[in-house]
């Protein structure tokens, strides 16, 4: 909770998440911006505490040196919010731990005691990471229950922490502890897990995230797992989990600071053009206030004045171009809050806001192997993104182009694929048109090539993915050729 003390310099005594409609922000430095100092209805803000090495600030800890109020520790299974148990001590083992994670500053002591082991993935997993796969599997058939206390923990603690969230949980309440479950589980492989890991903390900078934070987090993750995972707790797993949490807070910290100094933490856009292309697709165009650097392929998060605080995933269907102007292609599905507003409601002139760019479903231009895209629905705006990419790099390597839609309708960019088809002869464009487009795209797919020395490239709904990725495989692509963005990241897509 804010402490009330005059003398406390502790981060949360000034903290205020800002909330982007109070208006514009002012340039501070170069690659950054933040809001006004003041305003009428909030006090001056604190000048901001000078960056400390890994970016967390000087003597504050990862994780904090006590629990909030009424969260048990180690053998006491936890209670229900707003009851209270006897404490029970830590062991020697979590006590040392969280006292070394508290002392040095340094970038290099901190790595000493917190830490991704380095190295690949090994062949005997780590005492933690048997531990806490144990925890794991213990949890998942009661993952809704479980999420359900550990935000309540989150928000009964400090309740200033609900501003960040939208009003409705509905898809925001699972993303943030399955984030921290997913970085758990793969705790012994630095190779997936440090990528993850700098994604997911760049992107929180969008959600006003702040190094004291983490901890609050870290304790609803501890008194949420006492709770549910009874026979696989106790001192050694709960020791794990802290040292795991420990980990991963400081790398997403770390790359939060890091992005600081190059990116600001989201950018506004002006809707410039709203074309309708069915009465369900809307292709948008906006402009961002500061430049806005990314990849032909990649895509980022959204946010409208309409839903505050609601992100969903939309991919560039563009290369970068000159103007600086982004385009997207957004489809209305029933119930979809963002893509209803979207495509119903926004206008030029409207103003939303982006997070950074994120991805990595893009050309590899070193080398000249051809290229295998199947784009599903709205999934064909990065597929085109990556033909324009092709394109200004002067490469001449066949380009294969799969574009499935439910109905003719539906195939809503058809006739710019086909004029970039005559445009560029290395260049082959294939409408697939059935109801069954998980299956009916694939199998379209398997009728033709051969593929084996293809690039493949796979973008639309989750269960198009799965079915397209299985298929490619199916008829000789090797996994490590075939790129697409993580399915469990477009789960929130579709909203």
């Amino acid at each position: 909770m804010p402490c009330s003390s005059t003398s406390c310099r502790c981060p949360w005594r000034s903290t205020r998440v800002p909330t982007w409609p109070n208006g514009p922000r002012t340039s501070t430095r170069a690659g950054t911006s933040e809001r006004p100092s003041s305003s009428p209805d909030r006090p001056a803000r604190r000048p901001r505490h000078p960056r400390g090495s890994g970016g967390s600030k000087r003597g504050f800890s990862p994780f904090p040196r006590r629990a909030p109020d009424g969260l048990a520790r180690c053998g006491a299974r936890n209670p229900e919010p707003r009851i209270d148990r006897p404490w029970v001590c830590r062991p020697t083992e979590m006590l040392e731990a969280r006292h070394r994670m508290d002392a040095p500053p340094t970038r290099s002591a901190r790595r000493e005691t917190a830490r991704i082991p380095s190295g690949g993935g090994t062949a005997e997993p780590s005492p933690d990471a048997v531990l806490i796969r144990r925890t794991l599997a213990e949890i998942e058939p009661v993952a809704d229950r479980m999420t359900s206390y550990f935000y309540a923990l989150v928000f009964i603690g400090h309740p200033e922490l609900r501003s960040m969230f939208p009003i409705a949980m509905d898809v925001q309440r699972d993303r943030l502890l399955k984030a921290l479950l997913t970085a758990a589980e793969h705790i012994d492989n630095p190779a997936v897990l440090l990528p993850y890991l700098r994604r997911l903390g760049t992107g929180h900078r969008k959600y006003g995230t702040l190094p004291g934070h983490y901890p609050v987090v870290g304790e609803a993750l501890l008194g949420a797992l006492a709770r549910y995972a009874e026979r696989s707790w106790g001192p050694e797993a709960e020791a794990a989990w802290v040292r795991a949490y420990t980990a991963i807070s400081q790398t997403m910290i770390d790359a939060a600071s890091d992005d600081e100094v190059a990116a600001p933490a989201w950018w506004h856009a002006e809707v410039v053009s709203h074309e309708l292309r069915t009465p369900d697709i809307a292709v948008l165009t906006v402009r961002p206030d500061q430049p806005y650097a990314f990849l032909a392929g990649q895509y980022t998060s959204l946010e409208t004045p309409w839903w505050p605080r609601v992100w969903r995933h939309y991919s560039f269907a563009s290369a970068p171009r000159t103007d600086g102007l982004l385009s997207f292609h957004v489809k209305a599905v029933p119930a979809g809050w963002v893509s209803n507003a979207l495509v119903r409601h926004a206008r030029p002139g409207d103003v939303l806001r982006l997070g950074p760019p994120a991805g990595s479903m893009v050309v590899d231009h070193s080398t000249d192997n051809g290229m295998l895209c199947l784009g599903g629905g709205t999934g064909i705006a990065p597929i085109k993104a990556l033909i324009e990419d092709v394109a200004e790099h002067g490469q001449r390597r066949p380009v294969e182009v799969f574009f499935g839609a439910r109905c003719d309708n539906d195939l809503y960019d058809k006739d710019t694929l086909l004029g970039l088809q005559r445009s560029h002869p290395w260049l082959s464009v294939r409408p697939v048109v059935g109801d069954g487009l998980s299956g009916q795209l694939p199998h379209a797919v398997g009728e033709h090539g051969p593929w084996s020395s293809y690039d493949a490239y796979v973008s639309g709904p989750p269960a198009m993915i799965r079915s397209g990725v299985d298929e490619l495989k199916r008829i000789g692509i090797p996994g490590e050729r075939i790129r697409h963005d993580a399915v469990e990241e477009l789960a929130g897509v579709a909203g």
